[in-house]
């Protein structure tokens, strides 16, 4: 293909990808609101999130291996049409319970979106020039990073629009998305008749479910050593053994265990589990530290996390150009991860009162971290296998990414909501004020709503609390730099053979 060819396909695959990212971005800065209208709590916050990403986990290995034996193209619009339908049901949802339900099947078709853009982009150029191209996704993951909790703020912002269309602005996207696809992207089918392995995939969900469920609720509906947690890390071990010895007997295993084989897709796919915790924590909790701690509106929140955005577009851009240059990818991921574990580090410093100038440095190393790991990790795995495996292999790196950001988003939510109970009952007793008179029931605080005397010890709490996440966050960014370490450099492929 031309590269004006490559660009034309690439506008399609690239809206996809748009729209895929903006349905997790664009709720972040909502869900303060939309969470006080449904009259949910910070469990409900995290399930919110985390309900997308464990669908998106769980499917992702499925869109991989259906991509090697379909038409990508096919799939592409599936996915697509899954997330249509799928928001404009979130719109209507009525309590937290079906907004849930909607956001977990949003999570299969940004899934497939997701999984499919970076498959076909493999299937149209060698590794050699896949960095450029690879630099536009990272560029279009920080616009619709940047865009989604912009857009979603001004849309809470605005009386006569009201949440409910924070689900239905991507549907226009997803529509055009296929329309483009359809038009421009024209790939070689080679269809293979066989049997998906879906007792493979039911044994992977049920396993990366019950250990997600029991980290949210540990700790708070039930002690960590106890009988529940047992049975639901028991069951969830259980069943990843089974899925083990149910993918090596498969004829077409969804997560092909030959793949790990290869030492450069074993580290990847551990580095990739590690930046995922980090990742999809850093996008999620900013959020809530900039409305609940600085009391923020939505749509400053979002301009607030600009440096990290900025950082993440510019070294992504930046990066993916110099790999199709020079043809090294390796030092962008040591970089990288370094990065991610000093921005991360440096963000568990903040507190309520931080001062902005440092946090945007925080924030913009943070950001330079992500951009130069995220692309990178699925361009050395995908250098690394025969064109025949390259969907099942590049699913597996998006697979391992988003469990370990669901696996993260669920543990650090859990530790967010236990250090900012905690630190707001110190305040609270330190001065003498009821703990009714704060937060009911440990719902998300509408900060306008609440006594004047009490808003700076809510703030202080929240902002204290964040902070630990991201100190938390920082030892897992610092285990991907060490992985990465191991990861040996190979010349980056200039054909589409092997």
């Amino acid at each position: 293909m031309t590269h004006r060819q490559v660009m034309e396909a690439l506008s399609g695959l690239l809206l996809g990808l748009f729209v895929a990212v903006l349905s997790s971005t664009v709720v972040s800065n909502a869900l303060p609101h939309i969470l006080t209208d449904l009259h949910g709590g910070q469990s409900a916050y995290t399930w919110v999130i985390t309900a997308t990403l464990l669908t998106l986990t769980a499917s992702t290995p499925i869109w991989g291996k259906l991509s090697d034996l379909a038409s990508k193209k096919l799939l592409l619009q599936i996915a697509l049409a899954i997330y249509i339908a799928s928001s404009a049901l979130a719109g209507l949802s009525q309590n937290t319970g079906e907004l849930i339900a909607c956001r977990a099947l949003q999570g299969i078709g940004a899934g497939g979106v997701t999984a499919l853009a970076q498959i076909c982009l493999a299937a149209m150029v060698p590794p050699r020039e896949r960095g450029r191209y690879s630099g536009y996704f990272g560029a279009v993951f920080a616009l619709a990073t940047i865009g989604g909790p912009l857009i979603g703020g001004v849309i809470v912002d605005t009386s006569w629009l009201g949440w409910r269309w924070c689900f239905y602005v991507g549907i226009p996207f997803a529509l055009a998305a296929i329309l483009v696809v359809q038009r421009t992207l024209k790939l070689p089918v080679v269809r293979r008749t066989v049997r998906i392995d879906y007792l493979g995939a039911l044994a992977i969900t049920g396993a990366v479910s019950l250990l997600m469920i029991w980290i949210t609720l540990a700790g708070k509906n039930y002690a960590w050593l106890s009988w529940q947690t047992a049975a639901m890390v028991g069951g969830g071990l259980l069943l990843g053994a089974l899925a083990v010895v149910i993918e090596r007997r498969a004829a077409e295993p969804i997560i092909p265990p030959d793949l790990f084989r290869y030492r450069t897709v074993a580290l990847a796919a551990l580095a990739s589990v590690l930046v995922g915790v980090g990742m999809y924590g850093a996008t999620t909790f900013l959020s809530q530290y900039f409305q609940l701690a600085r009391a923020k509106s939505p749509t400053m929140a979002g301009l607030m996390t600009l440096p990290m955005i900025l950082g993440l577009a510019l070294a992504s851009t930046v990066a993916g150009r110099l790999i199709t240059r020079y043809g090294k990818w390796k030092a962008y991921l040591v970089c990288g991860t370094l990065l991610l574990a000093i921005g991360f580090g440096l963000l568990g410093t903040a507190r309520a009162d931080t001062d902005y100038g440092l946090l945007s440095v925080y924030m913009a190393i943070t950001g330079i971290g992500l951009g130069l790991t995220m692309q990178n990790l699925v361009l050395a795995v995908q250098n690394t296998v025969p064109r025949n495996e390259l969907g099942a292999a590049s699913s597996v790196v998006t697979f391992f990414r988003t469990m370990g950001g669901a696996m993260g988003v669920s543990a650090l939510g859990a530790l967010m909501t236990n250090k900012v109970g905690h630190y707001l009952a110190e305040n609270l007793a330190a001065a003498h004020i009821p703990a009714g008179r704060a937060v009911a029931g440990g719902g998300i605080p509408d900060l306008h709503k609440l006594p004047a005397q009490v808003v700076p010890l809510v703030t202080d709490a929240f902002g204290h609390g964040v902070g630990m996440v991201f100190l938390c966050a920082a030892p897992f960014a610092l285990l991907a730099f060490v992985t990465v370490l191991f990861i040996r450099e190979t010349a980056l492929k200039t054909d589409q053979q092997g």
